[in-house]
């Protein structure tokens, strides 16, 4: 059964759906209490962080939102891991031969000589083009998911079990993710791993495919899912859980008076926070995901077998960290950026109100 429109604004804390009075004739509009004020014209003093909301407010859940937030997924993922390709570079080559590439140092200098300055951003392209599909369906989903669980979970228990919400929204949405990912990570690691086999993308593929056929472009699937799923579930769960708990623990004002500009650094630090917490949870599959796509035949078993279960688990795995957390931080960072430039709120912080105390507020204002 569908729920009612104020069933499903009682999920939402009340400033996202305060209502907008505009002025067609002339006079000024009435801004939703969420909205940064627009700075005067050649007047100083004024907010140094501004961004000018669209003319019209964007409605929350409504396939203009979805899209926002699809948008917004494909510049936070894209960006972020095109920009630490050099670190991606080094990392898988440190799992797939460590005798030659011992350390993140030794291992940045080794690139350097044989492959000169430009090589450390060989695979930029499959990195581009496939995080960035991925981050279109993770983030888009994400946002679809966990208002369809909160839906059927309805106002009560959706507040009651909202981490299991942000769990399976996030899981629901990387199943989705990965499968446009995948192509692009299995030419990615082997443009990387494997010196003269491509140039980039564009040949990567079709040698690819030749060599192993297009289902060999979905050989790392269940890996990857292996490496993504958890590693998905932890950056938007503990996400969700850190700026909550920094916002009702170490900021004295409530979220909605805080600006924009303080908003979007508790994202960042928030999503630094949980993005170390992703980087540990995911990294013995994301070893296995950099052997299978090196090596044609190669089984799990015989990853465990070369990398060892201890080497599975810590092997690359300090760079890991700094890369992810950077990654992550960045990613939360743009992501609610880009919302809070087309008028949306940034994500988190706020507990959802309860059915009784919204339609109380709804009354109070109708």
């Amino acid at each position: 059964m569908a729920l009612s429109d104020r069933s499903r604004e009682s999920l939402l804390p009340s400033f996202l759906y305060a209502s907008t009075v505009r002025s067609f004739t002339g006079g000024a509009a009435r801004l939703p209490v969420s909205a940064p004020a627009p700075a005067a014209s050649g007047g100083a003093g004024g907010s140094p962080f501004s961004i000018q909301a669209p003319k019209e407010k964007i409605e929350m859940y409504s396939p203009a939102f979805y899209a926002a937030c699809t948008a917004g997924g494909i510049a936070s993922c894209g960006l972020t891991h095109t920009a630490v390709t050099p670190l991606d570079l080094v990392k898988c080559n440190m799992q797939i031969d460590p005798a030659k590439y011992k350390s993140i140092t030794s291992g940045f200098g080794v690139l350097l000589k044989e492959q000169g300055a430009r090589g450390f951003f060989r695979g930029w392209v499959p990195t581009l083009l496939g995080y960035s599909a991925q981050g279109a369906c993770k983030f888009g989903f994400y946002e679809f998911f966990k208002k369809y669980y909160s839906d059927i979970a309805g106002p009560e228990y959706a507040q009651k079990y909202k981490t299991l919400i942000y769990l399976a929204g996030s899981a629901s949405a990387e199943v989705i993710a990965d499968v446009a990912l995948c192509p692009f990570e299995a030419v990615k690691v082997r443009v990387q791993t494997q010196p003269g086999f491509a140039r980039g993308l564009s040949d990567g593929l079709p040698k690819f495919v030749r060599s192993e056929g297009a289902l060999g472009l979905y050989k790392g699937i269940v890996p990857l899912w292996g490496r993504q799923i958890p590693y998905t579930m932890m950056k938007f769960a503990s996400f969700e859980t850190i700026v909550e708990l920094i916002y009702k623990h170490a900021v004295p004002i409530p979220k909605s008076e805080c600006s924009k500009s303080f908003q979007l650094g508790i994202s960042f630090a928030g999503g630094y926070v949980a993005g170390v917490f992703c980087a540990i949870v995911s990294h013995p599959a994301d070893n296995l995901v950099s052997f299978l796509n090196n090596a044609k035949g190669a089984t799990v078993g015989d990853a465990v077998k070369k990398l060892g279960l201890w080497g599975l688990f810590t092997r690359g795995l300090p760079l890991r960290i700094v890369m992810i957390g950077s990654l992550t931080g960045a990613q939360w960072g743009i992501y609610d950026a880009f919302k809070v430039m087309v008028g949306l709120p940034t994500t988190g912080g706020v507990t959802p109100a309860p059915a009784a105390t919204a339609e109380a507020e709804l009354k109070a204002s109708a």
